[in-house]
C-alpha cells in the first residue's frame, strides 16, 4: 500500500504542474478537434503519460531502496519499460512518431524483458495438461507479439476520459490481488507502483478531461500490464494462463476484432483510424442523443458518460479472472460468454438496437 500511496502522490501532484503551467509545452497540446477519434472540444495536454512514468520511476526507486530484493528486477522492467514508454512520448510532444515505428520499439522492449527478466511465454495451459514451449524460435516472437499487443491495445481504447484508466487500474488491482495470493512481492508491488500512479492522474481526467494519457501513458501501461500478467503466470504455475488471457481480453478483443472489421469486413489498412469502435458507437449512438449538441459542455458531459459503460463491461472479464485465477476450464469458459458478449452487443448497437438497459434519459424515451 506504500508502494500505491507514493505514487498516487507523486502522479497528482505532477499531473497539476503540468496542467497548469501548460504554456511551458504548447507541442505536447492535442490541437485536433476534428479527427475521426477526437470527442474533445479544446486543445487539451496529452503527456499524461510522463507524470504517470515519473512516478512510477520515483515510487520504484523507494521500493527499491525498502525492498533489496526485489530493487534490481523492479529497475530492470522500469529500464524495458521506457523503450515503449519513449516512442509514444516523442509523438505525443511532435506528432510525428508512424504507429509502426511506435510498434518496433514496444517489440524491441518486449525482446529486452524477455532476455533481461526471462519474460517470456514458456507454456500454455489445457484442460489437465500444458502445452509447453521450450524453444526460442517459438516463444521469443509469440512473447514479443504478445507484449507488443496488449500495449497496442492499451492505446486502442484510450479514447474517452477514464476509459483506459480505470479499465487498467482494474486489472492492475487484480495482478495485486492474485500476486497476493501466491506471495509474489515483485508484481504485488510494481501492480500496486502503477495503479497508484494512474488514479493520481486520473484524479485530473475525469471527468473534467483536464489531461489526456497520451501515446506514451497508453505504451508504458499496455506494455506493464503485458509484461506482468505474463511474469505473474509464468513465475507461479498455479496461476493458469488462461488468467492472463481473460483478464486481459477486453481491449485485447477490440484490438483482434477492429483488425478483422477493417482488412475483411471493410477492406481496408488495420492501422487506419475509423470511429466505429465499440466504446465510439456507444458515445455517438447512445449517450449523445440523451445528452445533446457538440457544445463544449455538453461534449465533456458526453465523454464522461461514456466510459462508465466500459467499466463495467470489461468487469466482465476482470471479475471472474480474480476469482478463478487457477482454473483453467473455468477461465475459458468466461473467455468464450465475454467474445460472444461483445460480438452480440456490437452487432446490436451497430445496427440502431441497443439493449434497452443501455438507454438514458430522452434517448430511452424515444425507444
Amino acid at each position: 500500500m506504500f508502494s500505491f500511496l507514493i505514487s498516487l502522490v507523486v502522479s497528482a501532484l505532477l499531473t497539476l504542474f503540468v496542467i497548469k503551467y501548460e504554456k511551458l509545452h504548447q507541442s505536447s497540446l492535442d490541437f485536433d478537434l476534428h479527427g475521426v477519434q477526437k470527442v474533445h472540444a479544446y486543445a487539451v495536454p496529452r503527456i499524461g503519460g510522463l507524470c504517470i512514468f515519473l512516478a512510477v520511476v520515483l515510487s520504484a526507486a523507494l521500493s527499491a531502496w525498502r525492498l533489496p530484493p526485489i530493487g534490481m528486477t523492479v529497475l530492470l522492467l522500469l529500464l524495458c519499460a521506457s523503450v515503449a514508454f519513449i516512442g509514444g512520448l516523442v509523438e505525443d510532444f511532435t506528432k510525428n512518431v508512424s504507429p509502426m515505428r511506435r510498434l518496433i520499439l514496444t517489440m524491441c522492449a518486449a525482446a529486452l524483458a524477455y532476455f533481461l527478466l526471462d519474460a517470456k511465454i514458456a507454456r500454455i495451459d489445457w484442460i489437465g495438461s500444458s502445452w509447453l514451449m521450450g524453444h526460442l524460435w517459438l516463444s521469443l516472437p509469440l512473447t514479443v507479439l504478445a507484449v507488443a499487443g496488449i500495449a497496442n491495445a492499451i492505446n486502442l481504447i484510450d479514447g474517452f476520459n477514464g476509459l483506459a484508466s480505470v479499465v487498467s487500474i482494474c486489472m492492475l488491482l487484480s495482478l495485486a490481488y492474485v500476486a497476493w495470493q501466491v506471495g509474489d512481492p515483485f508484481i504485488l508491488v510494481n501492480a500496486l507502483m502503477l495503479a497508484g500512479a494512474i488514479a493520481g492522474f486520473l484524479i485530473w481526467n475525469y471527468p473534467a478531461g483536464l489531461i489526456f494519457l497520451g501515446d506514451g501513458g497508453a505504451y508504458f501501461i499496455g506494455f506493464m500490464l503485458g509484461e506482468l500478467s505474463l511474469l505473474l503466470v509464468m513465475r507461479n504455475p498455479q496461476v493458469s494462463t488462461w488468467y492472463a488471457v481473460l483478464l486481459l481480453i477486453y481491449p485485447t478483443f477490440e484490438t483482434l476484432f477492429s483488425v478483422y472489421r477493417r482488412a475483411f469486413v471493410r477492406g481496408q489498412s488495420p492501422g487506419m483510424p475509423d470511429g466505429i469502435h465499440l466504446h465510439s458507437l456507444i458515445f455517438r449512438r447512445i449517450v449523445q442523443w440523451a445528452v445533446g449538441p457538440r457544445e463544449a459542455r455538453a461534449l465533456t458531459r458526453r465523454n464522461s458518460m461514456t466510459s462508465p459503460y466500459l467499466w463495467l463491461f470489461s468487469l466482465m472479464a476482470v471479475i471472474p479472472a480474480t476469482l478463478f485465477w487457477h482454473y483453467t476450464w473455468v477461465l475459458m469458459v468466461f473467455c468464450l460468454i465475454f467474445v460472444c458478449s461483445y460480438v452480440w452487443l456490437y452487432a446490436r448497437i451497430v445496427r440502431f438496437k441497443a439493449p434497452r438497459w443501455m438507454m438514458v434519459g430522452k434517448n430511452r424515451t424515444n425507444q
